[in-house]
């Protein structure tokens, strides 16, 4: 068996950053995505515009071209595809990560082969693992913790918990194709995180009345045809006929975990890392885009982390 230079977690577009800069120095590697590729952008919401500019999603050096400045989900994927294709990248596709054990080199088993490299990327994003209420009915079918498409929910009693961007675009998408929406948000107000096109929207349909909103409230529980939220006057049962949990995600700490790599002790759960060379507590073994900010998902973009490939392999080679 031949011991890979580079061995990357997540086909996601940092993962497909650090397959070309490996591949422009020279380096052996191979890219393993669980899933399809892209598969966490593949996930967003079918009609999602990005809130970065197309140039800062580019990555390889590869003009991203699309309609308008903020380039919707169908023009990423179709971009990150024709990308991949252009380096002629070895990405193997549905194949999960098992385990990383090191020895002389790390010894990687997947759902389907067994691996030897040098060195490890892990670039596994974080939008695998939403995270939970943990309320009674959270579980039923009805309950969804993430968003397609609206037409699904026409002329449905819908509830959107949250007020981040895909909170609010799935209020405001529902409510345009007939859905009778009902936010409820801990905060007092609409984050201001929201998309600055949209967060005027969202205000002026709560104020008219067409979405209703609880602010400083949370979801109690859910049944089947009903649901229970706590406001500020009170408990009060709602109609239901879905809930849309968009309350975010977060890494999987647990597989960081059994990778050796530690953890900060607070809520942040911050992954040890080099920030210079991106490398962890264990020698060769590093980490790339939004996964090392723990749960602190706001941090890392891709705009602002395509360099973690460059410098990963700079220290992995020696060379500027």
């Amino acid at each position: 068996m031949d011991v890979l230079d580079v061995f990357i977690i997540g086909g996601g577009p940092i993962g497909l950053a650090c397959g070309i800069q490996a591949q422009e120095a020279g380096l052996t590697y191979v890219i393993v995505e669980k899933g399809c590729l892209v598969n966490s952008l593949y996930n967003y919401p079918q009609n999602m515009t990005f809130f970065s500019t197309s140039e800062k999603l580019e990555i390889g050096g590869v003009p991203f071209v699309s309609n308008h400045p903020k380039p919707t989900r169908a023009e990423a994927l179709e971009y990150y595809r024709r990308v991949s294709l252009k380096f002629s990248l070895d990405v193997r596709l549905f194949e999960i990560v098992e385990r990383v054990d090191k020895e002389a080199v790390f010894q990687i088993l997947t759902s389907k082969c067994h691996y030897q490299a040098r060195n490890v990327i892990v670039s596994t994003g974080f939008y695998d693992l939403p995270n939970k209420m943990n309320i009674p009915g959270e579980d039923l079918p009805k309950v969804m913790h993430y968003y397609k498409d609206p037409h699904y929910y026409a002329m449905q009693n819908v509830i959107v918990v949250g007020a981040s961007n895909s909170s609010v675009d799935a209020a405001l998408e529902t409510y345009r194709k007939g859905a009778r929406v009902t936010m409820v948000v801990r905060a007092p107000e609409i984050s201001k995180r929201v998309k600055y096109w949209v967060r005027p929207d969202i205000i002026n349909r709560i104020g008219e009345g067409s979405v209703t909103a609880y602010f400083n409230a949370e979801l109690l529980e859910v049944r089947e045809h009903e649901a229970d939220i706590q406001t500020e006057s009170g408990k009060t049962t709602l109609p239901n006929d879905f809930v849309l949990a968009l309350t975010g995600y977060c890494p999987d700490f647990e597989l960081l975990r059994r990778f050796g790599i530690t953890l900060s002790e607070d809520e942040k759960l911050l992954p040890a890392h080099n920030p210079e060379t991106m490398e962890t507590n264990r020698k060769g073994l590093y980490l790339a885009g939004v996964v090392c900010g723990g749960m602190d998902t706001h941090l890392w973009f891709i705009e602002n982390s395509r360099d973690h490939a460059v410098k990963i392999i700079k220290h992995i080679t020696g060379k500027p």
